[in-house]
């Protein structure tokens, strides 16, 4: 054979082998990441290649699908009543993704999750029939916080104290999910993304913010914990005027220093006394203050399994004496969300057992078979039942005498506690009105916060048991009622 032609022949060998080599180690090695790729098209277009499956509430979807005509997708998603479960559901969108309930479930609800697929289904790389995410979201209560919450910028979230099932979690502004589901809805996602995206900001779950005089509750469980306070109707022995420990500071309350001079642990609670919980706070010190709001859940990341990253937090830095005392009302760098203040009141009412808050009760295959059941959550003892009493027997005072009087609901057992929470520099940002509160009949029970950001109410009017109790005690009525 000639050189030339040999040589020329061994070398186009050695390109097929090569090309057989690298093919091979595509096909076997590389094949999997590539098809589960987020930048492959394929995987979007087949995604929507089919109908969804659906979100349930009650019962009833609250999702579904549409066929669009298009090219590349076949099918897009739909919603039922897209801003009243929008903090639920969050988004399943051709263009931008998907969010909330639609993004940790995505593989269930598009059919390729290997649990939904059959023997034939995973020789064949089949997609199998979609599943449903049942929720244990409530109509009624949801509904009674999207109603009562209109015209005003705030959130709300209602847990069952016994059983961790979450009832409603509601934030106003909100937004349709189905304006953009489709491939071609910018101008809907530029609208909903403007000023910081605030109207698809899950405010209930994932913004931790000062939760004022709502976190008394965490500083008086400390303190009966710890043994500063053993009968909540003895005097407390703490006078006012009081001065910021560390500082020349007055800390004035709202009832006035004469009211809050030397007042029992029920009575500091009824009227909100800053003096009391902050000097309760400073004897207490940091770590057991911070011990005691990681046992209710502060500092921890909580899934729902909806993330609700950034979780609420109690300082753990150090702080400073006068910083402490500040954290004993909910200031300084205290933070939380209507969720872990829900999580708070729902140990207290519940005895001081504290169960895993969760949004989903099941997660079901085409045909209903049961793949995931949240329906035996994990419990844990927060409070001792003697602390976790005494702290629901003052909050009855607070809704039966005091400012969490809108709250009260008839025939049933509430207790409350009212927050306002300061904010800006000299207060120049209208501050944050809180309540969180729990309602108990017969063998129903519901532990409620409610937290408004803004309204039309004059600053000098905002507090929390005026514009958030009775919200409140819409969404309380609403269960105990059913």
């Amino acid at each position: 054979m000639n050189k030339t032609i040999r040589r020329a022949s061994v070398f186009c060998l050695l390109l097929v082998l090569a090309l057989l080599v690298r093919v091979t180690w595509v096909q076997a090695y590389q094949g999997q990441a590539l098809a589960d790729d987020k930048h492959n098209r394929r995987n979007l277009i087949g995604q929507y290649e089919n109908p969804l499956g659906n979100i349930i509430v009650g019962g009833e979807a609250i999702t579904g699908s549409e066929k669009t005509g298009g090219k590349d997708f076949a099918y897009k998603r739909t919603y039922v009543d897209g801003p009243l479960y929008a903090p639920i559901t969050g988004y399943s969108s051709q263009a931008y993704g998907t969010t909330m309930l639609e993004g940790v479930y995505k593989n269930i609800l598009n059919g390729n999750d290997t649990r939904l697929k059959t023997v034939m289904d995973m020789l064949t790389n089949k997609r199998a029939d979609p599943g449903n995410v049942l929720t244990t979201i409530d109509k009624g209560v949801q509904k009674a916080a999207y109603d009562a919450l209109d015209g005003k910028q705030g959130s709300a979230v209602a847990i069952d104290p016994a059983t961790g099932a979450i009832l409603a979690v509601v934030n106003n502004p909100s937004f349709d999910p189905g304006r953009i589901s489709g491939a071609n809805d910018s101008a809907a996602w530029e609208e909903l993304s403007a000023d910081k995206g605030k109207a698809m900001e899950n405010v209930a779950l994932r913004k931790p913010q000062a939760p004022g005089s709502t976190f008394k509750l965490v500083t008086l469980a400390a303190a009966i914990e710890n043994g500063l306070i053993t009968n909540i109707d003895q005097q407390t022995g703490i006078q006012a005027p009081y001065t910021i420990p560390g500082t020349r500071t007055n800390l004035p309350s709202e009832a006035g220093d004469a009211a809050c001079n030397n007042v029992s642990a029920r009575t500091a609670l009824k009227l909100s006394c800053n003096n009391v919980f902050a000097e309760l706070a400073f004897k207490l010190g940091q770590d057991k203050m911070r011990a005691m709001a990681e046992k209710l859940g502060f500092n921890e990341q909580i899934d729902t399994p909806i993330r609700t990253n950034p979780s609420s937090k109690y300082p753990s830095k150090k702080m400073s004496v006068d910083q402490v005392a500040q954290t004993g009302i909910g200031q300084f760098d205290v933070q939380a969300t209507p969720l872990q203040m829900a999580m708070v009141t729902a140990a207290i009412q519940n005895g001081g057992k504290l169960v895993a808050p969760h949004v989903v009760s099941e997660v079901t295959d085409a045909d209903g078979n049961v793949l995931e059941s949240f329906k035996d959550p994990k419990s844990e003892e927060v409070l001792s039942p003697k602390t976790a009493s005494m702290l629901a027997d003052a909050m009855r005072t607070v809704a039966t005498e005091g400012g969490g009087k809108p709250a009260q609901v008839a025939g049933a057992e509430v207790g409350g506690k009212t927050g306002t929470a300061q904010r800006g520099v000299n207060n120049s940002i209208p501050p944050l009105a809180w309540f969180t509160s729990y309602a108990k009949a017969g063998d129903k029970q519901i532990a409620v916060a409610v937290m408004i950001e803004n309204s039309d109410t004059d600053r000098t009017e905002i507090g929390g048991g005026k514009l958030a109790a009775p919200i409140a005690q819409k969404m309380m009525a609403a269960w105990v009622k059913k």
